[in-house]
């Protein structure tokens, strides 16, 4: 007993006297503030990039014909000759650094604050250009190079890994970018982290959650698409839902399977060949035909698709049938044509078009309802993450009566998506292995043969 009490006053000594530890805590918990306040910065700077966009469309209705092409060239030709780390969405650049392939001298091609500065810049100019693309994707390699910054300032020996810095930097930039600490805490579970750590667990877990406050306090409680009034839900949902999952899974894997083919350098259709051998008009070539779509869909399809999705939560849109195909098609051009962009805004849109499509198909009365279905189903099977995107469209629904609801159709969404495709995020991490210098990326051939990276930087 006596021992006992010994071992008891000895850790409680340890853990309150070691300067060290409290060092590491507050730097830690300091940078996870930093990653929060550099996403608000982040989520300001894209959304007044794309409202110069829209303003611009509004003097002259053409110049997105003229606008997003060139911009999308220069995007290219920028991230390919001085940040090619900065290219796609960001997530597999972070699940690539998590690999243990990737020592500590060769984690700035993945993640840094280099990359992450690129990225912002980067992401907000494809907004000010009208490409469909999100932000938070990119957040999550914005915030993680953050939070890996902190490593040269820490003590020698410190007990929080470069892995769990990523782990809480990368969780954390979902946290900030959707106002949602349970998605962030729940990403870093589901996509992240691989092998948890237990001992900083706890530690972990706060600065994704003190990032999720940080944006909370600074932009609102609000949520980031409005917020969907379901109606009370009863035995007529089963069947409209089945046939939302349904699709969704089918509509998410085509997608997924898509980019995963369209981001493969191994591809040897003649589209895929000129953007090996003319990316930077590749690119351009794909953003006329963004601009081109944009303009067919009124300007619904241009950006990230969240103001146009509110305007469909709240019901005071009105939705063409043809703006799911529209929305589909300009995501996927704008992640092949090469420019940094997410996906995550997009989908969610997609799939609310295609809920309340499926509503008007089956006039179903309560299209908000099948709307949150179909966005927590479409992006579950384009991710692949089901959790991860059942609790970020949870967010939004007013009550709890939907819950199952949403957990159900995004588990079977994300099933019928694994049948149609690979995992999108892990498979374009492995390609981005191959930015790793031949005798480092080597090992990795033999686990998976993918394509080099810079043809699929996504």
């Amino acid at each position: 007993m006596q021992q006992h009490e010994h071992h008891l006053k000895a850790g409680f000594e340890k853990e309150l006297t070691d300067w060290r530890t409290w060092l590491t805590r507050t730097l830690v918990v300091l940078f996870a503030a930093l990653s929060g306040l550099v996403v608000v910065g982040f989520t300001w700077m894209s959304e007044h990039a794309f409202d110069l966009f829209s303003g611009m469309r509004t003097l002259a209705w053409w110049s997105p014909l003229l606008w997003t092409p060139l911009c999308a060239g220069v995007i290219v030709w920028l991230t390919r000759r001085h940040v090619a780390g900065a290219g796609g969405s960001g997530i597999p650049q972070v699940m690539a650094t998590l690999d243990p392939l990737v020592s500590p001298e060769h984690r700035s091609l993945f993640v840094s604050l280099k990359l992450s500065a690129a990225k912002i810049v980067l992401t907000s100019w494809g907004l000010l250009a009208g490409l469909s693309l999100g932000r938070e994707g990119p957040s999550v390699q914005v915030a993680a190079g953050v939070m890996l910054s902190v490593r040269r300032w820490l003590p020698k020996n410190a007990a929080v890994s470069d892995h769990g810095l990523l782990v809480a930097g990368g969780a954390a930039g979902i946290a900030a970018a959707f106002n949602t600490p349970l998605a962030g805490v729940m990403f870093a579970i589901e996509e992240l982290s691989r092998t948890p750590e237990q001992r900083n667990s706890g530690l972990i877990m706060s600065c994704i959650v003190l990032a999720g406050l940080i944006a909370v306090s600074l932009d609102g409680n609000a949520t980031y698409f409005g917020v969907i009034r379901a109606q009370a839900i009863d035995f007529s949902l089963i069947l409209p839902g089945m046939v939302v999952a349904l699709c969704c899974g089918l509509a998410g894997g085509l997608f997924s399977r898509l980019m995963v083919h369209s981001l493969n350098g191994n591809a040897r259709d003649r589209w895929s060949r000129l953007r090996l051998r003319r990316p930077v008009l590749f690119a351009a070539g794909c953003g006329l035909a963004v601009a081109v779509i944009g303009l067919v869909s009124n300007g619904d399809t241009f950006g990230s698709g969240s103001i146009y999705t509110r305007h469909m939560v709240e019901g005071t849109a009105v939705v063409p049938s043809i703006f799911f195909f529209l929305k589909f098609i300009a995501t996927w051009l704008t992640a092949w044509s090469g420019v940094p962009a997410g996906i995550f805004a997009p989908s969610l849109s997609i799939g609310a078009a295609l809920g309340n499509d499926i509503a008007m198909l089956m006039h179903f009365p309560h299209a908000p309802t099948l709307i949150a279905l179909g966005m927590a189903g479409f992006l579950a099977a384009a991710t692949q993450a089901p959790l991860t995107s059942f609790i970020i469209v949870m967010e939004m629904v007013d009550g709890h009566a939907m819950v199952l609801s949403l957990m159900a159709c995004a588990l079977v969404a994300s099933t019928i998506s694994r049948i149609m495709s690979p995992p999108l995020y892990a498979t374009l991490a492995r390609a981005q292995l191959e930015r790793l210098p031949v005798a480092f990326a080597e090992p990795s051939k033999s686990a998976a043969p993918v394509a080099p990276a810079s043809n699929s930087s996504h």
